[in-house]
């Protein structure tokens, strides 16, 4: 019976996800597709060898920076490494990723190339934040799910409301929702304090990490567009450029507010999953509630 461990960015999921995988003998398996690109590891927070503490990890770092994350596509990715090993623990902050993991897209209609196209141009010429205002204008569900500044995701829902002259958030009503069956899944729900406190010392070791040199190695390399396409959370502020004080502030804001929105979607789409706060119960209340005690 595969586990899920899910949780905002920097709430300690990654770590519980080890100790998990220890216990079972089992293998961590990613399912955040920006952890799944090779050359993001620091920014994207992959696990360092230190960090997987000897378990077996798999999906992280293998696909190109060419990669243009799609959730139906890499649910279909994620499921066959959840397959290919025994004992899977499976670890993500992402609630969209996650339904295409657990197969819980509806089948979304084809958008023409020309419309997306169209749309990225708008982008282009009028910024996200833009287009992020008039998709809250046309669907201010899906708008109020995104971050102004995710280009993809905005584009995307654009693209489709100009295709069908449907909601987008409306094209996802009747999929199925709620935890499968089959799964073992705990939320992992630090306060609210303390989870800010978590996303300023993440922020701080990637920084003492290197993410400042792995920016400018990519777009050294000749990666600024792919890092742009992709938009992974915090590598535009470095790319904009300032004082690293101003960037840092920067990422931390960005990085809490995304934070909060994980945080949301968990809790109201995923009631029925049991959670637990790393920052004030034990180790062993959260193997309990997995029924590995």
């Amino acid at each position: 019976m595969p586990i899920a461990i899910l949780g905002s960015t920097a709430s300690g999921k990654s770590s519980l996800g080890v100790a998990v995988a220890w216990r079972l003998g089992g293998t961590v398996v990613n399912g955040d597709p920006y952890q799944a690109i090779a050359g993001l590891a620091i920014g994207t927070g992959q696990p360092s060898p230190e960090e997987q503490a000897g378990v077996p990890h798999h999906g992280y770092g293998l696909l190109p920076l060419t990669t243009r994350p799609n959730p139906a596509a890499f649910g279909v990715l994620v499921r066959g490494w959840l397959e290919a090993v025994s004992e899977p623990v499976l670890v993500t902050g992402s609630g969209l990723y996650l339904r295409g993991i657990w197969d819980q897209l509806s089948p979304l209609p084809e958008v023409p190339a020309a419309t997306v196209e169209r749309v990225r141009q708008w982008g282009r010429a009028l910024g996200i934040p833009i287009l992020h205002r008039f998709l809250g204008a046309v669907d201010p569900a899906r708008a109020a799910n995104l971050h102004p500044n995710d280009a993809a995701r905005v584009q995307r829902a654009l693209a489709l409301h100009l295709a069908t002259g449907r909601r987008p958030s409306g094209l996802l009503e009747g999929a199925p929702t709620g935890l499968p069956e089959g799964w073992r899944v705990l939320v992992v729900a630090p306060g609210r304090e303390q989870r800010r406190e978590r996303i300023a010392q993440r922020v701080a070791a990637q920084v003492a990490a290197g993410w400042p040199e792995e920016v400018t190695q990519l777009v050294t390399a000749g990666h600024g567009p792919d890092l742009e396409a992709l938009r992974p959370l915090g590598y535009a502020a470095w790319m904009a450029g300032g004082t690293q004080a101003s960037i840092v502030a920067q990422v931390i804001q960005e990085t809490q507010a995304y934070a909060k929105r994980q945080t949301t979607w968990f809790r109201n789409q995923l009631p029925d999953a049991v959670m637990w706060d790393p920052d004030s119960e034990p180790l062993e209340a959260a193997f309990s509630r997995l029924g590995l005690s």
